[in-house]
Formats: structure tokens, sequence, C-alpha cells
């Protein structure tokens, strides 16, 4: 059996962009050496409405064959696209009480999201997304449903008031070599600041972008992310030092930008 050096666990729904998130998810373990294990919730409210209780086991245990036949469908098309290895599990319960158990006990290094088709991202609005960003303090991924990673490929990165430490973890220096290049950094701040011709993180050569705090400087990221084809964007989420930088809420970040994130350690 093979050791990886890291473990994705994926959070899914099932909904029809589910391929896409697991295929971002492969591309991201392709990168890194890591392990995909899916992992799926189904309310036990949506499932049973009797009080017959052999009915109830009846409903139960169609909806569990149903759903496994369901998992496997997906995971056995991806898997087989792309010749590798994914694991999944499901249980019925409470969702929130089902994922942190679940998260509890297998431990991943990183945990992949996958983006609502509702407008914005109607995913915060259920709360799990902000959930899982809360409870879990390892490296959250949130696929989007366009400009999805594409396993195989490399990838452009954008970097969000990133710093000189925002690289030097081994899983973040891993994910650079299969970035394309140069990288791209955006900085929105509170004051005007003129762009570093010779801007760098831990030696890397960024462009860089500069964008002053107000009521549209979400919206203008939002453009140039697109205008320069970023389909990944590095959010570190430790207090940034850098004396002008804006902290942005990453409910705002989620709601308001149509890219793929990748939420770092807190």
């Amino acid at each position: 059996m093979k050791n990886y050096k890291y473990k994705i666990l994926v959070l899914s729904d099932l909904n029809k962009m589910a391929r896409t998130t697991l295929k971002s998810s492969v591309s991201l373990a392709n990168m890194i050496d890591a392990k995909i294990e899916l992992f799926h919730v189904k309310e036990h409210i949506n499932i049973i409405n009797t009080d017959n209780q052999l009915s109830a086991m009846r409903i139960l245990n169609e909806e569990q064959n149903k759903t496994k036949k369901e998992i496997e469908a997906l995971v056995n098309t991806v898997s087989k696209e792309y010749e590798v290895e994914i694991d999944y599990n499901f249980s019925f319960g409470n969702i929130k009480d089902e994922i942190s158990d679940y998260i509890e006990s297998s431990q991943p290094d990183i945990i992949v999201l996958g983006q609502r088709d509702s407008p914005p991202f109607q995913l915060i609005g259920d709360s799990i997304t902000l959930f899982v960003l809360k409870l879990f303090n390892g490296v959250i991924m949130i696929s989007s449903n366009e400009n999805a990673l594409v396993p195989n490929e490399k990838m452009s990165l954008g970097v969000l008031n990133g710093s000189n430490s925002t690289f030097d973890t081994e899983f973040s220096k891993d994910l650079i070599t299969h970035t394309t290049t140069p990288l791209i950094s955006f900085k929105i701040i509170n004051s005007q600041k003129v762009q570093d011709e010779n801007a760098s993180i831990n030696g890397e050569k960024l462009v860089e972008y500069v964008f002053e705090q107000n009521d549209n400087a979400m919206t203008t990221l939002s453009s140039y992310l697109k205008k320069n084809s970023i389909n990944l964007l590095y959010v570190d989420r430790a207090k940034n030092k850098t004396t002008n930088a804006k902290q942005i809420s990453l409910r705002e970040v989620v709601n308001k930008l149509n890219v793929s994130l990748l939420v770092s350690r807190v």
C-alpha cells in the first residue's frame, strides 16, 4: 500500500456538481501526493417519515443501498478516468454532528467542499462551509463550479494578502511547483500604496495588484481574477503582519468571489 504525504477529505452532498468537486480534489491530490476520501451525510429527517418501525427499517435499508450505489457511480467514474484510488464512506444523521465526528476520526490534512449553484454562494447560507471553517484548523479548499482545477494540468495560482511567510510550509512549497509562473498577488489595503515592481514571496517573483479598500474592492478583485484566469486563490487566514493589508473576512471572500479558494491553516 502506498504511503501518501497528505490526506484529503471531500465533503460532498452529491449534487450535480459533485463530479467537478471530486476532479478538483484529484488535481490537488496529484500535486501534493495525497490520498482522497469522500464522505457524504444525509439527514434522517429527509429519509424516514413514518412511525412504523418495520417500515422505517425497510426505508433506511433501501436508502443506504441507493446512496452507496450513487457514491460508487461517482467515485468509480473519476477513479477510472484519472487512475487514482478514492475511498468513500457515508452516514445518516445530523449533518454537523456527523461531519464533526468524521473529521475527528479521519484526521485529514485538507478538507474539500463544493460550491453551491445558488447565487452567490448559498452554502454559506446553510452554514456548512462556515461551520467547517470554524471547526477545522487545517487547509480547506472550496472548489468552484467554474474554472475548476483539472487533473494533470498546471494551475494559475493567485495569493490574497499574502506575506513572506505564506509559502513557508512544506504543503505550500509542494503546491507552488505545480503552478504556472509568475505567481499573482492581490492585496486589498487601507491606504494608497505604490506597487512594488520587485515583489516576491519566498524568492518567487510576483505580479502584484494592489487595491484600496472600498465598497467595490471585492468586485474589482473578482474582475482581475477572471482577467488573469486564476483558478485557485490562496487565502492566508493567519493574521497578516503587513501594516497596510486589510483583514478581509472569510465570509466576504467566500460569498463574493467565484473562484476556487484554498484557505490556509490557522
